[in-house]
């Protein structure tokens, strides 16, 4: 029998949906299941900095969770850094800090509130004051990919028409257009976030289970037995096809 593989979408920052999604999951498959989290578990939301410490407590206790790294979590990361880094896939004009992202809100959660002009460097070296070195590491230590014989994990999708393990990393946080515009089969069924869609969704191809926790709504969750999968719902199983 194929071990059941759980799998939550983007979070960010929304501790109440992950407690959600983590009580749907034991409902259904014990407190011992393997769990796949897709990344963006910062930004936007309310408490990214309760979503990580919650998060490394799972790992700490030893539960069977992998956590994919996304590329809002990826921006975090390289803002801590010693010199901040800038993300160069995002369009002229946008950082970070820019009100459409949410990294804001992500140092708002660990006690910074600024207002008006502020050097970035005086918030850099505020921020490296404030977040927890735990917390640095944990967002070093997530994974751009975990697979299984029959599926793939990642945060936002894959090249068509590259091998799984020569994939990008660029591309593993970021695609959207390339990924989504392909209708053939990819080496794996693959299973995403990234992009918000209004319930979780299965394309043939891909399973996109990013429904928009960002903005306040549910975050999707589903669970996998080889390429057979259901949204998992109050209501419990339901069916997730093409």
């Amino acid at each position: 029998m194929t071990q059941p593989v759980y799998v939550v979408g983007d979070l960010h920052g929304q501790v109440a949906e992950l407690e959600r999604a983590l009580s749907l999951i034991r409902g259904d498959g014990g407190p011992d299941a393997q769990i796949v989290f897709l990344g963006d578990y910062v930004d936007r939301g309310p408490d990214s900095r309760g979503l990580i410490e919650r998060l490394i407590a799972g790992r700490d206790a030893g539960l069977n969770w992998v956590t994919l790294l996304g590329n809002h979590d990826r921006m975090f990361a390289w803002f801590m850094e010693d010199t901040p880094r800038h993300d160069p896939h995002l369009l002229v004009g946008y950082h970070w800090l820019h009100e459409r992202l949410g990294g804001v809100e992500t140092l708002r959660s660990y006690g910074l509130e600024f207002e008006g002009q502020i050097r970035l460097e005086d918030l850099h070296q505020m921020a490296q004051a404030a977040v927890p070195k735990s917390h640095l590491t944990f967002l070093r230590d997530l994974v751009l990919m975990h697979q299984t014989p029959e599926l793939a994990f990642v945060h936002a999708g894959i090249r068509p028409g590259v091998p799984l393990n020569a994939q990008r990393d660029n591309d593993l946080v970021w695609i959207r257009q390339d990924f989504h515009a392909h209708r053939g089969p990819y080496p794996k069924l693959i299973v995403h976030g990234h992009t918000p869609v209004d319930r979780a969704t299965h394309y043939g191809n891909r399973v996109n289970l990013d429904t928009g926790a960002g903005y306040g709504r549910p975050v999707g969750v589903a669970v996998f037995e080889g390429q057979t999968c259901w949204e998992l719902t109050d209501q419990g199983r339901l069916p997730l096809t093409p």
